[in-house]
């Protein structure tokens, strides 16, 4: 079963729900906001991707955040911010077992499915 994380008002989330759905893919989702996100899945996820993919540097939450939180950035810190604010999180993620597909496009996400 594939999870697809993120947050359910997001736009492109809402893409990548429709087109799991439009094919009749099971997946299972979780919305950050409303499930929770726990700092072991957090450092799961930037195992997998490294904290630089994950950071939603383009986002209206990173644009409000002062200046001296964007200062000095490594994994720690960037882990703690996405941990605080989940809106700073790339989304969706898509899990399916030991594969990860960050971000939504229709070929990736029909690469991925098939």
């Amino acid at each position: 079963m594939m999870t697809l994380y993120g947050i359910k008002n997001c736009d492109t989330v809402k893409k990548a729900r429709r087109f799991l759905e439009q094919r009749s893919q099971p997946y299972q989702f979780h919305d950050y906001r409303q499930d929770g996100l726990s700092a072991e899945l957090l450092e799961q996820f930037a195992a997998q991707l490294g904290w630089q993919a994950l950071l939603n540097t383009r986002g209206t939450t990173w644009r409000a955040l002062d200046d001296a939180d964007k200062a000095e950035l490594d994994e720690q810190k960037a882990l703690r911010l996405m941990l605080a604010q989940p809106a700073l999180i790339k989304r969706p993620l898509l899990v399916a077992g030991e594969r990860y597909l960050l971000g939504f496009s229709e070929q990736s996400y029909q690469d991925f499915t098939n």
